[in-house]
Parts: C-alpha cells; structure tokens; sequence
C-alpha cells in the first residue's frame, strides 16, 4: 500500500517507518522518493530494513548504491553498501561488472571508521566475493590490499574480510 506506506514515513516514528518498508510496493517507488528517504535515515536499523526489503528489488537500486559512497552522513553513507550487499545477495539476474563496479567504491570507503560506516562496507564486500568465482578472486585482491595497509580501519577491515571469504 504505496500511499499508506508514504503516510507511514512522515510520522518520523520508528516503527513506522519500519512498517512503511514493508508495505510500499517497490514497482512504485521513484528515485526521488529513495533519494528522499536515504535523507531522514538516522540509525542503522532503518537504513538495513528499507534497504533490504523494499530498495534493492528497484531499478534504481544500482545507480542509487553508486550515488550514496560518497555521503558524508553516516547512516546514508551506509545505506549505500547496505544496499550492494542486498543487491548482491538478493539479485540473480545482473552479471559480475555490475557488481565489479562496486569494489573500488567500498575500497575507497574502506578508510571511513565510522561503525556503521565500516560494518556496511564490509556486509558489502563479503556479500559480493561470494556471487562467483571472479568476483570472489576479485574482492579477495582487494581485501588483501586493505590487510596490508599501514592504517588500522582499512586493515581491520580487509583481514575481516578476508576471514569470512578464504
């Protein structure tokens, strides 16, 4: 129930919100209104439930994933990597370069040690090495690139990564 859905979020309540996730109907749902809710995401908890259930079943979910790496914000910054892990866990159909494209997003974002931040850049990368084989071998170079780096975050989060895929 789109129109219920959009009544839902405008209450700014949690709950809410967590329901109008649910019950929109991602065939209607526009660039303009992903781009208005990413907006008002302010925990983590939002951002993983809309993204998971109602965002990444949308064409748009690609390009908007892309779009939001570079946010400051913390919680729309993890939006976007949220948004490649469900991509990458939920759609079956989109070849490996479209997720290839996400790699140097998450490496660049690989430094941001903001919590949710770096768990939505992670949930991200192992999410994608697990699709094949290539992007398995791909997402394991970058990760040992991150391992190997003089700075804790990207380290940590490279060696994280490089637990769960090898």
């Amino acid at each position: 129930d789109h129109d219920l859905a959009l009544a839902l979020w405008k209450t700014g309540w949690y709950d809410a919100r967590t329901a109008a996730g649910y019950i929109d109907d991602p065939a209607l749902l526009t660039p303009a209104q992903m781009e208005k809710w990413c907006r008002h995401f302010h925990n983590w908890g939002i951002v993983d439930t809309v993204s998971f259930v109602l965002f990444d079943p949308t064409p748009h979910a690609f390009a908007k994933a892309a779009a939001w790496a570079g946010r400051r914000d913390e919680f729309q910054r993890r939006a976007s990597f949220v948004l490649m892990a469900c991509l990458a866990l939920h759609d079956k159909k989109t070849g490996d370069a479209e997720f290839r494209k996400f790699l140097p997003l998450a490496e660049k974002a690989a430094g941001d040690g903001r919590n949710f931040v770096k768990k939505g850049v992670s949930w991200a990368l192992r999410s994608i090495g697990r699709r094949s084989p290539a992007l398995h071998a791909a997402t394991v170079k970058l990760a040992q690139g991150l391992a190997d780096s003089d700075e804790a975050v990207p380290r940590s989060l490279g060696k994280e990564v490089l637990r769960e895929l090898t």
